[in-house]
């Protein structure tokens, strides 16, 4: 496996180009069958939903089986393992914790005219949280997403997960249950989407939609948003490393094999002016894939998205990680948090040799929800500002009006609307 590329050589800008087109394609065959899905579930209703749920997912379900009952999340949260349900707690600790922070308060104020002027903090009624449960299951979205929600101050959150024949696993149901959901539907796919979207008799509609999923459950968001708000359409997950002498190729491979073992699509990269740690992390890949449990996984993404780039020095470094714009950036290098406010576009941003990107993903406490394929460069981290609406309030006495009425005329006229400036100009004539 030859990962190790200079920037110098003709095929890094291949690579390059590479990189910077991820996310941008999209399928007009998987597009089509959930446009189909969507309608089928919005006519249909619960009925589509068995029916997709039987044909995609090899379970058939009774109408009394889609929704899972409350009860069963807390019967979970007894079973598992009391390490688990101790970790699990830890990391609903931290996120909620971290998420507090960033909650907006209302706020009112007087202008020299008397007007008040002010901004209503609401969260949105029902949010809809996809949990994926395909090959591998995540306790750890369940809390990532349901957590901010309900810091947010969301009133009631419904979660959706693909249908398992032996059941859905207690890990899942347990983070659910210390997170707060109020009900899990056992739907998965694009047809989950729209019933959160649409609403069915056992889905309420939902304002809000997050949460990760296959390119069916992207494309399926993306095509909703607008009858609902999504949080982003979320593609493979990436990560780049910036390093130099001071950091350990063992760790660094690690970090890259942990992105990889996702999924083919993943994009793994180190960027490193020193060519001997560049050598050095490959060898230490090569090591480990021998060992990894989803080796098969994380070789084919090393071999498809994976690069180990030889720089000109760390300031090159910094300068490609912010064109490519990943969603986890590792700086281990020396002096590391000098370069934080030189990383213009990151979804998170992890600073030294002991911050991985492994402890953002479970309990560091910020949102392992992060924009990918390039659009940190507009998006932000999924958080309490997600579940959130902004209310203008404007309240004006009548001799501010009469200060301020000749010129909303002035500028209706502009416009062209007379309506606008008459709306104003009645009043004034009547005071």
């Amino acid at each position: 496996m030859k990962l190790v590329v200079r920037t110098t050589e003709p095929r890094f800008a291949r690579i390059k180009k590479k990189w910077l087109a991820r996310g941008q394609t999209q399928d007009a065959s998987v597009e089509s069958a959930v446009r189909e899905i969507l309608e089928a579930v919005e006519r249909r209703g619960d009925a589509a939903l068995r029916e997709f749920s039987e044909r995609f997912d090899g379970v058939k379900l009774r109408p009394q089986d889609l929704v899972i009952d409350p009860d069963e999340m807390a019967a979970a949260a007894k079973r598992i393992a009391r390490r688990e349900y101790s970790a699990l707690k830890l990391a609903a600790r931290r996120i909620r914790s971290f998420h507090r922070h960033q909650v907006e308060k209302s706020f009112r104020y007087k202008d020299e005219l008397g007007i008040s002027l002010g901004q209503e903090i609401r969260a949105v009624e029902r949010a809809g949280l996809y949990v994926p449960g395909g090959e591998a299951f995540y306790p750890s979205s369940v809390l990532m997403n349901a957590i901010p929600a309900r810091v947010a101050g969301v009133d009631e959150i419904i979660a959706v997960t693909p249908p398992h024949a032996g059941g859905e696993p207690d890990s899942v149901l347990a983070a659910a249950h210390i997170a707060g959901v109020d009900r899990i539907v056992r739907v998965g796919g694009a047809q989950a989407i729209a019933a959160l979207a649409f609403g069915t008799r056992s889905v309420p509609k939902v304002d809000k939609i997050v949460g990760p999923g296959n390119r069916w459950v992207a494309t399926a968001k993306r095509l909703v948003s607008g009858r609902v708000s999504i949080d982003m359409v979320a593609g493979p997950s990436e990560v780049l490393v910036i390093a130099d002498t001071s950091a350990d190729a063992e760790h660094i491979a690690a970090d890259l094999l942990a992105q990889a073992e996702h999924g083919p699509d993943s994009t793994a990269i180190c960027l490193t002016p020193s060519v001997r740690l560049a050598k050095a992390i490959e060898q230490e890949v090569i090591a480990q894939l021998a060992v990894l449990p989803r080796a098969k996984l994380a070789r084919q993404s090393m071999g498809t998205g994976g690069a180990i780039v030889v720089t000109r020095n760390i300031r090159e470094a910094i300068a490609l990680a912010n064109e490519v714009a990943p969603e986890h950036l590792e700086l281990a290098i020396r002096h590391a948090e000098r370069f934080v406010k030189e990383i213009r576009h990151a979804g998170a941003i992890f600073v030294g040799h002991y911050s991985p990107e492994a402890l953002g993903d479970y309990l560091a406490g910020p949102n392992h929800v992060l924009p990918t394929g390039g659009t940190a460069r507009f998006s932000s981290p999924l958080g309490v500002q997600d579940f959130i609406k902004r209310t203008s309030v404007i309240h004006a006495p009548k001799k501010a009006l009469a200060q301020l009425g000749a010129a909303v005329v002035t500028l209706a006229e502009m416009e062209g609307l007379s309506g606008h400036g008459a709306a104003v100009s009645r009043r004034l004539r009547g005071r």
